[in-house]
């Protein structure tokens, strides 16, 4: 009997027989389309209400402390009032930590000094939050939000956390979000908060004007060590330290020490009633954390005595108002129908040369001034 699914290719022999070497037999064919697992349905996460944020994060909970500060830093309408209302819950119990802000130039060890800081302060019994202060690419509008990953072994400590926080590509955007996760990180019970600059110039200004104590993070054997950075810069810190002072550099770091420490004698100091120094350490071996932080509370205790601490404070806080108004100005400006129309135009007259740049900004403010009366007629 002829067996049906026998397959006789094209190469096999005229009147070949069973014997035949080869033989061919026809397969199940199979559906080659292929398989698309769907993936699990993620559940959406439920709303937390304003009381639920209040007590998560008066509890420490990191996990309703974390979905606060992205409500917070939320820039959508329907978050505003709500963020409003959490803030205005939690700012009884807020203004009682140390806020401690940490610069340098770029390769100076800056994340490295401030884990080593932190996991010195967690084992004296203090609760630390790092807020990463990280300017947001004015190209791909994305932020290297990398601290949890360049902080390992801090941010596995039960009593730290570490929060990268991107500003949105202006320094309006780190005065709105760095002050009030500042506030949150209060409220929750972190009495040391390491506020780092990614340094980008004027950011370091800006973060100074949210913080009590300025440490300026310097490294040696770079050719000229004060052109490392701007006289500007210096002139803020309350403190420089010249890190990577360990084994064949410990010397190279000492020579900067006493050259930062000449320099600072020809500039006004920061605080007042505070002498800045110059120090070294090496936030690899440790060598040197402990006398920064002595050198820190010996700082909040000279000025608090003098009163120029709380000083500093209520004059913070006055500054974030004017800045706010500031920023509600420019963003309500911009956003105006009648600017954007106009806008265009009134450039390409002041570039055609047709318009002063004064009389520009003054056609515009009238528009916008004028838009806004006729929406409130």
């Amino acid at each position: 009997m002829k067996d049906k699914k026998r397959h006789t290719p094209d190469w096999v022999p005229k009147n070949a027989g069973d014997a035949f070497a080869v033989s061919i037999r026809k397969g199940i064919e199979l559906d080659k389309t292929p398989k698309i697992k769907k993936a699990p349905a993620h559940k959406k996460r439920a709303q937390l209400s304003v009381n639920e944020y209040i007590e998560g994060v008066l509890k420490a909970d990191k996990t309703i402390l974390a979905r606060t500060i992205t409500l917070i830093e939320s820039n959508s309408s329907e978050h505003y009032e709500k963020a409003r209302e959490v803030l205005k819950g939690l700012l009884p119990y807020t203004g009682k930590s140390l806020r401690i802000g940490i610069t340098g130039v770029p390769g100076a060890g800056k994340s490295t000094l401030i884990e080593t800081l932190g996991c010195y302060l967690i084992k004296q019994g203090h609760k630390v939050a790092v807020l990463a202060v990280d300017p947001t690419s004015s190209i791909t509008k994305g932020s290297i939000l990398g601290d949890k990953t360049r902080m390992e072994k801090l941010s596995r400590e039960q009593d730290s956390f570490i929060r990268p926080s991107p500003s949105g590509g202006t320094l309006g955007g780190v005065t709105r979000k760095s002050r009030e996760t500042i506030l949150i990180c209060e409220a929750a019970r972190f009495d040391v908060i390491l506020i780092e600059t990614m340094g980008v110039g004027q950011s370091e200004i800006t973060v100074r004007s949210m913080v009590d104590f300025f440490l300026l993070v310097m490294i040696s054997g770079a050719g000229d060590e004060l052109q490392g950075i701007k006289k500007g810069v210096i002139e803020i810190a309350d403190a420089i330290v010249v890190n990577k002072a360990d084994s064949r550099n410990k010397d190279l770091a000492n020579a900067a020490k006493t050259e930062y420490s000449l320099a600072l004698k020809y500039l006004t100091h920061a605080t007042k009633g505070w002498a800045t120094n110059a120090y070294t350490c090496s936030a690899l071996t440790g060598e040197g954390i402990q006398e920064i932080w002595n050198v820190i509370r010996n700082f909040e205790k000279v000025t608090k005595k003098s009163g120029f601490f709380y000083e500093r404070r209520k004059k913070q806080t006055l500054e974030w108002m004017f800045s706010m108004i500031e920023n509600y100005l420019n963003e309500n400006f911009y956003e105006n129908l009648e600017v954007q129309k106009q806008l265009p135009i009134i450039k390409n007259q002041v570039l055609d040369e047709i318009l002063l740049p004064t009389t520009a900004a003054e056609n515009l403010l009238k528009i916008f001034y004028l838009s806004k009366k006729e929406k409130n007629l």
